[in-house]
């Protein structure tokens, strides 16, 4: 996985409150809100300018800011994608993580001694033992506190279809699921007017292990983390605030900034 900005202005505006668009026709100006970027032949599928997203950064973990370490580490698939967000995330699989391991400020020691890390290839699962995973996961110091990390599970069954399952593995606020098995959300502070937020939800960091609950040493797998901000200000609400505008319900006001890691893959 990597992020990009898609963008075409030569300036690294990943940033909700400085979003200058994909081109210099959506530069920020009163009504770039309601422009049409892209025109449908029918006007129903129309693309309007507060459609756009303001992501992305791709991550790499490199031994060394060179151009060879850079390049080994995207060869190895050690990358992820963030929608903007320069939050830290660590994610290993291997089948001897324990609740030990989290309890370190260097988790990626116990997660190269144990494992291998984000796009590696799991080796042959050892008689009688499930894939675990240590995910790890620190706030952007400049963005919203983190709501969750999330496993996403997929694999291929035994008719040759893929499926897929998705896992809450540490959340923050001592939140309980519920009898559906699904966690509640965290809260919302943004002040939309404003375009602002408070931290006072959410956590700054979170770690955990986790085992597949439902391995099938026989089928084919992958696995890849998920980590979600809380709430925080969308580029259009810094946009409605900073030119004094009003753009109707269905423009969304907040977004929750996540990062995507590599998938770690099982082949029997």
């Amino acid at each position: 996985m990597v992020g990009s900005t898609d963008s075409h202005t030569s300036l690294s505006t990943a940033e909700e409150d400085n979003f200058f668009g994909k081109h210099s026709g959506v530069e920020p100006e009163p009504k770039r809100w309601e422009h049409v970027t892209i025109a449908a032949p029918d006007p129903k599928f129309n693309v309007y300018g507060w459609q756009q997203a303001a992501s992305g950064l791709a991550v790499v973990w490199a031994s060394a800011n060179t151009r060879e370490a850079i390049f080994d580490a995207m060869k190895r698939k050690e990358t992820y994608a963030t929608t903007g967000t320069r939050m830290t995330v660590r994610f290993f699989g291997g089948y001897d993580f324990t609740a030990a391991d989290t309890e370190t400020r260097l988790p990626a020691q116990a997660g190269y001694a144990k494992g291998v890390p984000m796009g590696g290839d799991l080796p042959k699962a050892p008689e009688g033992k499930a894939p675990t995973f240590l995910a790890a996961a620190m706030k952007d110091p400049m963005s919203g506190n983190l709501d969750r990390i999330q496993i996403i599970k997929g694999w291929r069954d035994a008719k040759g279809e893929t499926q897929e399952k998705v896992y809450d593995v540490a959340w923050s606020d001592g939140r309980t699921p519920g009898a559906d098995g699904k966690l509640p959300p965290v809260g919302n502070t943004v002040d939309v007017a404003r375009a602002t937020w408070k931290n006072t939800i959410g956590d700054p960091e979170l770690i955990a292990v986790w085992t597949d609950p439902n391995f099938n040493p026989a089928e084919a797998a992958f696995y890849y983390a998920k980590v979600i901000e809380i709430p925080t200000p969308r580029w259009t609400a810094y946009e409605a605030l900073r030119f004094n505008v009003k753009m109707p319900p269905e423009v969304p006001m907040t977004t929750q900034e996540r990062a995507y890691t590599s998938p770690i893959w099982y082949t029997p």
